[in-house]
């Protein structure tokens, strides 16, 4: 089984063509192959299971097996990888019932419109002893913004308390935003399924979108996470997205590990 690994700002996938092997990818070998001690290490699986021209249709798979609905940094690498593999400065990535449009900038650079976000009332949620408002919103995978100094502590702390909150049956992503300027935001991440992350796309489409309807910035917003900085415009309540994908590299996942796991995956 042969795979690339890339980055957007920190935030690590491994891509799997669906092309090259013959079974589909499972929770197993998705946490086996994102664990860094006994597998490659990544934050999600990117399991490409469809192309045609200018068009990809893809499964992320977070750490703990469980799927996540979309990924702005993921999106934007395989927008990368299938441009470069068919030479094109535009194409279409599929996640379940949404379609990303993606067009090569140069370089690393991707702008991506990443489509409706729907930005909810600020509720207040408690924490055992604590209170706190936040912002519902959902581009599409569900997300917590609270305006909150977005320390690796505070993340850290708040993270999984919000995640796993009963507010959130099937879970959320959380962002700790701070307000800056009124084009630039600093947020923490904490992501459903993966914990404390360098960037996330979607979580800062989320967080800008929540600062716009409240009025704490002004689009387009620079949002700086701790990997880099994401660009964010806000458009008659729809994200368009820009940053940088990298690979980082390429191989082949050796027969062992899979036989360890009971599984072939040879074509």
């Amino acid at each position: 089984m042969r795979f690339s690994k890339w980055h957007g700002l920190g935030n690590e996938y491994i891509v799997l063509d669906a092309r090259t092997f013959t079974e589909p990818v499972d929770e197993t070998l998705a946490r086996r192959l994102c664990n860094p001690s006994t597998g490659i290490g990544s934050d999600g699986v990117l399991e490409v299971s469809r192309t045609e021209h200018g068009r990809a249709e893809v499964t992320i798979w977070n750490p703990d097996g469980s799927h996540a609905e979309l990924s702005g940094n993921g999106t934007r690498i395989v927008a990368r990888w299938l441009a470069r593999e068919q030479q094109l400065e535009t194409v279409e990535i599929v996640v379940g019932e949404r379609t990303v449009r993606a067009h090569m900038r140069g370089g690393l650079l991707v702008d991506q419109e990443m489509g409706a976000l729907d930005v909810g009332e600020i509720e207040t949620i408690s924490l055992r002893d604590e209170s706190f408002e936040f912002t519902p919103v959902n581009i599409g995978n569900p997300h917590a913004v609270l305006r909150h100094e977005p320390s690796h502590a505070e993340v850290e702390r708040l993270g999984p308390q919000i995640e796993n909150h009963e507010r959130f049956p099937s879970r959320t992503n959380v962002q700790l935003v701070r307000v800056d300027g009124i084009h630039e935001l600093t947020v923490g991440v904490w992501e459903r399924g993966a914990g404390m992350t360098a960037s996330s796309g979607t979580s800062a489409c989320a967080a800008a979108g929540a600062a716009s309807a409240h009025g704490w910035v002004d689009s387009p917003v620079s949002v700086a996470l701790p990997g880099g900085v994401l660009q964010v415009a806000i458009e008659q309540g729809r994200a368009v997205l820009t940053g940088p994908a990298q690979e980082i590299c390429h191989g082949e996942v050796a027969d062992e590990l899979l036989a360890d796991l009971g599984r072939s995956y040879a074509r």
